[in-house]
């Protein structure tokens, strides 16, 4: 069978350095921090005060103050994105045959934010069971397609992917699968997350999994350097539209890159920690290069999972310096998380994001706040560390690594027809 060829033409992001894919993006190369301490909720008794929480955000100016009360951040932030990548794609729905459109989501953990105020106000009453009307469709991890698939008619296959942080690389890969088996001509995918509230911060805390480093939250996320001491939470939004490429020169849409592979694997070793030889992360990106009919030669960039843990940066380099040899001394290596922070289920999406930019645009996204080295790692890497870099870059690979031992990586490449 003739696998049918799939490319991107719309982008959406809402993200902690940029609230449309051009602000996105221009955080990226100038290398801005989105950390900041907390405004949401009252952090005065967390351990960790800090976060990389979307700014300057109207959800009721966007949706209105009625719908907006009926959706999760995580929802809401899913169509906002989105709105953006259908825009910036040129659809006009009417004009398409939407029994073939469909919408595959990513979202590690759902509306938490929802769970959490419904949980606090029943425990606070007198036992007598008082619930919202809209506290299980608010919740939900399906949901967020849903929305997007009634928002624009959409009719074809829809659902969520959750595989903790590897949630919207899969969804990525799952549209990818459909449309060069033909199953769909386009589709709506990527993730959101929001769990920057007391039950995010305070359960990631609890695992000793976040960062804590209170007096300077904006250097905080420091993915592979030597005092890196947990993550950044991130929260937010990432859209791409993929879509059958005959589908697409057909309707005169412009082309940001090819997919041309995806690649899955697992652990098999801890529920939390990835396993310390990175053995799963290195099955994934050779599964990911044998899909796309590629080698490690091909690959220019690669946008790691590099979420600034004490034990996972080690395992993924190397992961990376087993499944790409010596060219790993070729490459690029760098993770947007020391910018955005860790977008847990959206991490994916928001990533591919950057490696398709990186792709048109021929820079680097730097690993920001590198200030020591560490000696665990070879020093011939090259981590793009604190400054943007520019190069010729023809294909690029993403990776997302979750809680489960979920690994997925995709890869995407120059479109040339």
């Amino acid at each position: 069978m003739e696998f049918k060829r799939v490319v991107v033409t719309g982008l959406g992001a809402l993200t902690p350095i940029g609230n449309s894919v051009p602000e996105y993006w221009d955080g990226l190369v100038n290398g801005v921090s989105g950390a900041a301490l907390i405004k949401s909720f009252d952090v005065t008794k967390f351990k960790t005060k800090f976060a990389c929480e979307v700014k300057n955000f109207d959800a009721d100016g966007f949706l209105g103050r009625k719908d907006a009360r009926k959706l999760d951040p995580f929802v809401q932030y899913a169509l906002f994105s989105t709105e953006e990548a259908v825009k910036d794609a040129g659809l006009d729905f009417e004009k398409l045959d939407t029994s073939r459109i469909g919408v595959i989501w990513g979202s590690g953990i759902g509306g938490l934010k929802t769970f959490l105020d419904e949980v606090v106000n029943f425990a606070k009453g007198d036992g007598t069971p008082k619930f919202n009307p809209f506290f299980i469709p608010k919740m939900i991890a399906d949901i967020a397609p849903g929305h997007i698939s009634i928002k624009y008619g959409l009719r074809g296959p829809n659902f969520t992917t959750v595989s903790a942080c590897a949630s919207s690389n899969n969804s990525l890969i799952d549209a990818f699968n459909y449309l060069r088996l033909g199953k769909a001509n386009m589709f709506i995918t990527g993730g959101s997350e929001a769990i920057i509230n007391e039950a995010g911060i305070g359960g990631f805390n609890a695992m000793h999994a976040l960062s804590t480093r209170n007096d300077d939250p904006s250097t905080a996320s420091r993915p592979f350097d030597l005092d890196r001491d947990g993550f950044v939470a991130g929260e937010g939004a990432g859209t791409i539209i993929l879509e059958e490429l005959e589908h697409a020169l057909k309707r005169g849409a412009k082309i940001y890159a090819e997919m041309v592979g995806g690649g899955m694997s697992a652990d098999a070793y801890h529920m939390t920690a990835p396993h310390p030889e990175g053995l799963g992360a290195a099955l994934v990106m050779k599964a990911a290069l044998e899909d796309a009919g590629l080698t490690p030669q091909d690959v220019d960039y690669v946008n790691v999972h590099g979420t600034s843990t004490p034990i996972g940066d080690p395992q993924e380099v190397k992961a990376i310096t087993d499944a790409f040899g010596d060219r790993v001394y070729d490459i690029n290596i760098s993770s947007t998380k020391s910018m955005t922070g860790h977008l847990l289920g959206a991490a994916g999406a928001v990533e591919a994001i950057a490696s398709i930019l990186a792709l048109k645009h021929g820079i680097i996204p730097p690993t920001i706040n590198h200030f020591t080295d560490d000696p665990a790692f070879d020093p011939r890497i090259n981590f793009t560390f604190n400054t943007a870099q520019k190069r010729d870059v023809n294909v690029v690979q993403s990776n997302g690594f979750g809680f489960g031992g979920h690994n997925a990586s995709v890869i995407f490449k120059k479109y040339q027809q």
